[in-house]
């Protein structure tokens, strides 16, 4: 089911839609649906949508040819929430969230040859080659980057929502997590802190519909997740919906900013590749069901088709931005291939504040020689 258009500026250069499957509120009154945009906005949103595809599945080849190692867990299909959250919020707010992080890092600012670097394991890899593909970082735009451990890192979002009241500075925090983590118990214990102190933050939960091999209906006795913070006032959105994305979360950023306290969102999504490279990510569900959601609710799709729709793009057009976006993402890989892996002391560096501590001891064959001394 695609949005109609319900008008158009008589320059042809902007354009207002209805949602096709209109917000949801839980203790508050939603926003409107309808969805106004220009065609400069909505072909930045598809660039930007169509380049981290074609990182993501750039980085499913390079896992294969073992260039990536570790685990890998990727964002393809869900490009639409980033888009519009980074769009609504400002660099001085901060952002955290869980493993499924790549896309999140390159949206916050940093570049795809340094991403890359990292998940190759590279000295210019935002995090020096020591984090890899859980555990990105910029410090710079205040993202405090990926967290392996399953809803960790929502706390740690509550108290930059937090830190942010306390130096009444005027940001708000984004604490992202998927539907796997809404059961955990933490979220639940920061969501009645963050109610009870009104901390500016936006709970946002993915909901790709999967908690690794589980399906959100076998594992969650309520599966609106939007409602489930109790005191917490809450909004489902369209994530497949770029345009809806953008108004989800400009309508949570004001909500933040304005006092009221937390809010929920819910983003209606859906993961392509499996939970992790580990997982083919069809045992447990029909090839079927994932080609429907290809054919049917892709967000890019629907944006590329929102623009042909009003003369704004052509076909050929896309396939040209596509083939430019392979291109600059093949750049990117080599010059990461060619980046330096890190030197042999970062082992023990960023470990402690300034140097080991001389009642720190290793066996014999862990000693190693750096710079002619002996590091024990």
């Amino acid at each position: 089911m695609r949005p109609a258009v319900r008008c158009m500026s008589a320059a042809s250069n902007q354009a207002t839609f209805e949602v096709a499957r209109p917000f949801k509120a839980h203790k508050l009154t939603p926003p409107d649906a309808t969805l106004t945009t220009t065609k400069e906005e909505m072909l930045g949103f598809l660039k930007i949508m169509n380049y981290y595809r074609r990182f993501e599945t750039s980085c499913d080849n390079l896992y294969t040819q073992r260039l990536i190692r570790g685990f890998l867990h990727l964002y393809d299909g869900q490009e639409a929430i980033i888009v519009g959250m980074q769009h609504s919020l400002k660099n001085t707010d901060s952002v955290i969230t869980a493993y499924r992080d790549h896309d999140y890092q390159l949206a916050r600012g940093d570049s795809g040859e340094n991403v890359f670097a990292e998940l190759m394991g590279k000295a210019t890899g935002c995090a020096k080659g020591k984090g890899g593909s859980m555990h990105m970082y910029m410090r710079k735009n205040n993202f405090f980057g990926g967290n392996g451990i399953v809803g960790a890192q929502v706390p740690v979002g509550a108290g930059l929502a937090f830190a942010h009241k306390y130096k009444k500075d005027g940001g708000v925090a984004v604490a992202a997590y998927g539907d796997g983590a809404a059961n955990q118990g933490q979220i639940f214990e920061v969501a009645n802190m963050a109610a009870l102190w009104k901390l500016p933050v936006i709970f946002l939960c993915e909901n790709n519909e999967y908690g690794m091999g589980t399906s959100v209906k076998r594992a969650a006795s309520n599966t609106s997740f939007y409602t489930r913070l109790d005191a917490v006032p809450g909004l489902w959105f369209d994530g497949f919906d770029v345009l809806a994305s953008k108004k989800a979360f400009a309508f949570a950023a004001d909500w933040c900013r304005s006092g009221k306290g937390p809010i929920c969102l819910e983003a209606q999504t859906y993961r392509y590749h499996g939970h992790s490279m580990s997982d083919p990510g069809v045992s447990y569900r029909r090839k079927e069901e994932i080609d429907n959601v290809r054919a049917n609710y892709d967000c890019i799709e629907l944006a590329k088709k929102r623009m042909i729709s009003k003369g704004w793009l052509t076909e050929a057009e896309f396939k040209a931005m596509d083939k430019e976006h392979k291109a600059q993402v093949n750049e990117e890989i080599e010059k990461a291939k060619a980046a330096p892996e890190p030197e042999l002391k970062e082992l023990i560096s960023d470990i402690f504040f300034q140097e080991t501590p001389s009642y720190i001891r290793m066996p014999d064959h862990a000693k190693t020689i750096i710079d002619g001394k002996l590091i024990v």
